[in-house]
């Protein structure tokens, strides 16, 4: 009997403190809503707010939402033009991700949530009756003893036929992403599926890796993340791009080639990356010329200086660079704010006799561009 008194306390205290342990329960939220004329409605709900605005970037300034007797706050948008848009709430002068949104933007500097606009017909991106590839994570010895991580794409059928070695395009994400972006919210990945399916492309391996390697060192070694630099072609940035180079070749490479079914060999492997990330690109191809043969500058450039100081081999022998890379890509949007810096590398090259092709379009500084630019270049390599 007294056993059973002892448990019933026993369960009375596990409820009394169960209940106080989980989160209050208020109605639900359905946030984002796409409706079908493409407006958006956005939901919040904070009684105590007195103050809530949407930030998101099909808008030009922030959107005042406004709350019912709940304490829901809320706003409908649009129409809105179909892409994938990053969003979040300004909640009494604090940016807040969207709770009740799981997509969201991977980043190291601001939290955003992801709102997908479909279009008809299916957007270049949209998940078809196709077969897919497998996405994976993967973790491998870097630089001063940590470790490093990295996403890797394999094309559908990769699994089936160890015998069949594939080419490897290496794709680095921009200032501030992480290695997951191009997956998450450029959706490379659905991209190759649709483009394979069609015929378009050649099946790769697609490998993302983090391009911070300085903030990743003071991570698991201890200490203060540096602050991003603030000269693209200053002393500290090319330095970084050296140890991001350095990581690529000698640790992120024999990982992949001894672990997956590769082609290795320099007209086998490209490289690639947006914004910071093709700057990254641009310096680790133009110093392992014998290591990459495709190249692909997304929103990115080096300055004539740089290129004068440390690319010399470029520029001097044109025949032969023009000999030993099978693509040299170019890409930005005229309202990127590094489109006049783009547009001085292309001219630059051009004056210099360097084969390459260049893409110039609407719009800006944007993972919507990206996805245009990864749609572009990816049926042309390999070829």
């Amino acid at each position: 009997m007294k056993n059973i008194k002892l448990l019933f306390l026993i369960g009375l205290i596990i409820s009394y403190y169960g209940v106080f342990a989980q989160p209050p329960r208020g109605p639900l939220v359905v946030s984002p809503q796409v409706n079908l004329d493409k407006t958006v409605t956005f939901r919040y709900q904070l009684l105590l707010a007195k103050d809530v605005k949407l930030n998101a970037q099909f808008e030009k300034s922030p959107v005042s939402m406004t709350k019912d007797a709940q304490g829901i706050w809320s706003v409908t948008v649009g129409p809105v033009n179909p892409d994938i848009y990053p969003y979040s709430f300004q909640v009494d002068g604090v940016t807040v991700m969207d709770p009740a949104n799981v997509a969201f933007f991977p980043n190291e500097r601001f939290k955003a949530s992801l709102v997908e606009i479909p279009s008809t017909p299916p957007s270049i991106h949209a998940i078809k009756d196709v077969p897919h590839g497998t996405v994976s994570y993967e973790y491998y010895p870097s630089i001063s003893g940590t470790t490093g991580s990295l996403v890797v794409y394999t094309p559908p059928g990769y699994a089936k036929n160890s015998k069949i070695k594939y080419p490897v395009y290496y794709l680095i994400s921009g200032t501030t992403d992480t290695e997951e972006t191009f997956f998450k919210v450029g959706k490379v990945n659905f991209i190759m599926d649709n483009l394979i399916a069609e015929g378009k492309a050649k099946p790769m391996i697609i490998v993302m890796p983090y391009g911070n390697i300085a903030a990743r060192l003071t991570e698991q070694l201890g200490g203060q993340k540096p602050a991003d630099p603030t000269v693209r072609d200053g002393e500290d940035a090319v330095k970084r791009a050296k140890d991001f180079e350095n990581d690529l070749v000698k640790n992120v490479l024999p990982y992949i080639e001894k672990n997956y079914h590769t082609e290795n060999k320099r007209e086998s492997r490209a490289i690639g990356g947006f914004s910071r990330g093709g700057g990254q690109t641009l310096r680790t191809a133009f110093n392992n010329m014998n290591t990459f043969a495709w190249v692909c500058s997304y929103s990115s450039y080096l300055s004539p200086a740089e290129m004068d100081k440390s690319f010399g081999h470029i520029t001097s022998n044109a025949p032969n660079t023009n000999k030993q890379l099978k693509l040299l890509w170019t890409s930005v949007g005229n309202e990127d704010f590094l489109y006049k810096g783009a547009v001085e590398f292309m001219d630059y090259l051009s004056a210099k006799n360097i084969n390459y092709k260049k893409y110039i379009n609407d719009g800006g500084h944007t993972w919507m561009n990206v996805k245009k630019y990864l749609n572009v270049t990816l049926p042309l390599l390999f070829k």
